[in-house]
């Protein structure tokens, strides 16, 4: 398999909105993302994913763009944004963006035109359907947020397609020209020098709505493999496609190298462990640590060498991973410590949510009027007026709301965290003053130096990239298994609980790798796992 820069960096995401303010409006920037680089350097990161900083109405928190090569307003300027991937790379770091291009917002000047009638030469760049015989929507294909997928449009007699918000209308990827303009724009962006792109619901661009079909559509490989030796088949650059649908082997119709479309996926099956098997993520249930296990364990094996994994716990749209199956209270530092050196001894590429290295917290709220997220809102509306209780909602929203990972990033104990000099446009956590980056700068033994230390052992250890893995049989609490590469073994252990565990093993430590305890580990045999203990050791092979 060829050896590619993006095997070996983890990688960091910033939401450009919470990260940091530097003119004191309440709203992150990009001036406020270029001063951070040098605590990102000292992360010792090897690339940004920034969530969108284009030109949109901001429905949906820039996932709705209205201009691709325009810088929203309240982020800064085009030259701001240069800059940033400039002082970027001078650290080594490579900018990648966040592209969505399976819809734009109803702002964005193709559907302004293409609303103008049938006969609009945009209107073909958008999916459009007669109503159904009876006078209703053209199907019951549902959206992401609430409520049919189809918006009626008076002026033309027909429906226009929205697979999320009614204000993001899906892009017609059957049309070519449609096509070959966006990937005009991607190469415009590759020749600003960005490290790649992050392909926002990548999986929903060969969608037919006519059939019901939204992921995973018959042309949905034949278009990235376009898109790719149009645009980004010709530079070394990093694309990770977000494939909520994804398996093992649909995974390797993205990543393998062969077939020339991305160089990874985001898959999620791990995510959706803690709701109820209807599929929505609202309802509730425990999380099974030995399922948990079972699925890391198959992407790791079954994905093998004809296919490039991400790892991740945490994203913007994501509860943070250290409330939500750690312990954020009397174990934070020991749970958020053992979810990062679980995950980043794992074969693929590891990325980092803002505040994980720090151990950010989700935030719960106890009235509706605290969220400003488009989906907890409308989810909130549509099942109050179903009969759920209100006390119901908002622990589920507690639970999976995507505000929790979109809190400002506290920096320091001063007001609002040192985000901003300003009001935040949603409150900080109130827990900032006691956990923040500077004092886990200051504290040798933080969250975040676990973090630094497992980036350097990654790029000095080729082990951690390229090994086999070989999952242990243990209890169902302790997830543990082997990586081994050119004769070398390590063994990675996990007590993913609240209680003590056992674990035994007859291999003889040669060396201590990582630990998320102060105690000295000598043997193997027959041990006491404490609460939330994580460590791994080098074994004689």
């Amino acid at each position: 398999m060829k050896k590619y820069w993006w095997q070996e960096v983890v990688v960091y995401q910033i939401y450009p909105r919470s990260f940091r303010d530097s003119n004191g409006d309440g709203i992150g920037d990009i001036a406020g993302m270029t001063e951070k680089l040098d605590y990102l350097e000292k992360l010792g990161i090897g690339a940004i994913w920034l969530s969108p900083v284009y030109q949109s109405p901001n429905d949906d928190n820039g996932y709705d763009i209205s201009d691709y090569e325009a810088i929203l307003d309240e982020f800064g300027t085009m030259e701001e944004m240069e800059h940033f991937i400039a002082e970027a790379e001078k650290r080594n770091i490579k900018v990648v963006m966040d592209l969505v291009v399976n819809h734009t917002s109803d702002e964005h000047a193709w559907f302004i035109e293409a609303k103008k009638g049938k006969d609009n030469p945009y209107r073909d760049y958008y999916v459009w359907a007669d109503p159904a015989a009876d006078g209703g929507v053209p199907n019951g294909l549902g959206s992401a947020f609430s409520g049919p997928a189809w918006e009626w449009d008076a002026a033309s007699g027909q429906y226009y397609l929205h697979l999320f918000s009614k204000k993001q209308p899906d892009l017609n990827w059957q049309n070519p020209k449609m096509r070959q303009e966006i990937y005009a724009m991607m190469n415009r962006w590759i020749a600003k020098g960005i490290g790649g792109f992050r392909m926002d619901v990548i999986d929903l661009i060969g969608k037919i709505p006519e059939k019901g079909i939204t992921g995973n559509g018959p042309q949905l490989h034949e278009f990235l493999q376009e898109m790719q030796q149009a645009t980004f088949g010709n530079h070394d650059l990093l694309t990770v496609g977000e494939t909520w649908g994804a398996t093992p082997e649909i995974a390797k119709l993205y990543s393998a190298p062969e077939r020339n479309e991305l160089s990874m996926v985001f898959q999620f099956e791990h995510i959706g462990l803690d709701q109820k098997s209807n599929g929505e993520k609202w309802d509730l249930q425990p999380m099974k640590v030995a399922e948990l296990k079972r699925i890391l364990a198959k992407w790791q094996t079954e994905l093998g060498h004809d296919g490039w994994n991400s790892l991740f716990w945490n994203n913007h749209d994501l509860p943070r991973m250290l409330s939500r199956w750690g312990n954020d209270q009397e174990y934070r530092s020991e749970s958020a410590k053992m979810l990062a050196i679980l995950l980043h001894m794992m074969k693929g590429t590891p990325y980092i949510y803002q505040g994980e290295e720090i151990g950010m917290t989700n935030t719960p709220i106890t009235d509706i009027a605290e969220a400003r997220d488009i989906e907890t809102l409308n989810m909130y509306n549509e099942r109050l007026a179903k009969g759920y209780s209100e006390a119901d909602i908002l622990a589920s929203i507690n639970a999976k709301g995507r505000d929790n990972a979109r809190r400002p990033m506290q920096w320091n104990a001063s007001s609002h965290g040192g985000f901003t000099t300003g009001t935040p446009w949603i409150a900080v956590n109130k827990n900032y003053p006691a956990i923040n980056a500077e004092a886990a700068l200051a504290d040798p033994d933080s969250i975040f130096y676990t973090y630094q230390k497992l980036i350097r052992l990654r790029k000095e250890n080729p082990i951690i990239i390229w090994g086999e893995f070989e999952l242990v049989d243990t209890v169902d609490e302790v997830i543990s298994y082997y990586r081994e590469y050119e004769g070398e073994r390590w063994l990675v252990v996990a007590n993913f609980s609240d209680a003590a565990q056992p674990f035994s093993a007859e291999d003889e430590i040669a060396e201590v790798i990582i630990q998320n305890d102060g105690n000295e580990i000598t043997s193997l045999k027959d041990i006491q796992l404490k609460p939330w203990q994580a460590f791994v050791v080098k074994v004689s092979a």
